[in-house]
């Protein structure tokens, strides 16, 4: 493609960070949905602190049922993969038909288990649906910036929510070396001294993870 506008890499930017947050807070719902349906004293609250979201929830029922179906409460995990949605539908002609539908197809799997009574099985084809968004990415978008602009965005919000839910410093230290050179090459204007000192951050050996996601924050 020609030269990428503002609002393309905007676009592009943020469906690589919506895509991200979808799958990541998939990847930590899981476990906690299986845990919640047992446990005695409701962990949720815990769940929606780490994350930086408020707790609107009246119960771990409510919680389990509301915070991924609830398309009327910003926050949930259907609402992340709708402003994914919208964000790939503007880029279509930038990121491929192809790209495009398995956004769709991941649309689709939300809407089935929304309606299931069994939802873990339609979700866990919707985290495929997001690997298989990525992979045909890379396989089919021949611009290296529009590239380079999704995955500058998942990057920074695999980090983010990393942080948030106080993952290891391995880890972290594995996801700010993949997220450098891909904000470095994505044309994207960043903070450079913010993206540098991202390293020492995540190596210190007392994490401090609050500054780290403020300083994830303010890269782009």
């Amino acid at each position: 493609m020609g030269i990428i506008s503002v609002e393309q890499a905007d676009h592009l930017f943020w469906l690589g960070r919506y895509t991200e947050r979808v799958y990541t807070t998939l990847r930590f719902y899981f476990p906690r949905f299986d845990s919640m349906i047992d446990e005695t004293v409701d962990s949720y609250q815990a769940f929606c602190e780490s994350i930086d979201i408020p707790n609107i929830y009246s119960s771990k029922e409510d919680f389990l049922r509301r915070y991924p179906f609830d398309a009327d409460n910003p926050d949930s995990i259907i609402s992340n993969l709708n402003r994914a949605y919208d964000n790939a539908i503007v880029l279509r002609e930038s990121i491929g038909s192809e790209a495009l539908s398995y956004v769709q197809l991941a649309i689709y799997d939300m809407n089935k288990a929304s309606a299931s009574s069994s939802p873990m099985i339609e979700l866990q084809y919707l985290m495929d649906h997001i690997l298989s968004f990525w992979g045909i990415a890379d396989d089919q978008i021949d611009s290296e910036q529009v590239r380079n602009m999704i995955k500058a965005g998942k990057r920074i919000e695999r980090i983010d929510l990393y942080a948030r839910l106080k993952v290891s410093r391995e880890e972290l230290v594995r996801e700010v070396c993949r997220m450098i050179p891909r904000v470095e090459r994505s044309g994207l204007l960043y903070d450079k001294s913010r993206l540098n000192q991202m390293k020492s951050l995540v190596e210190n050996p007392d994490l401090d993870y609050y500054k780290i996601v403020s300083n994830v924050e303010a890269i782009v």
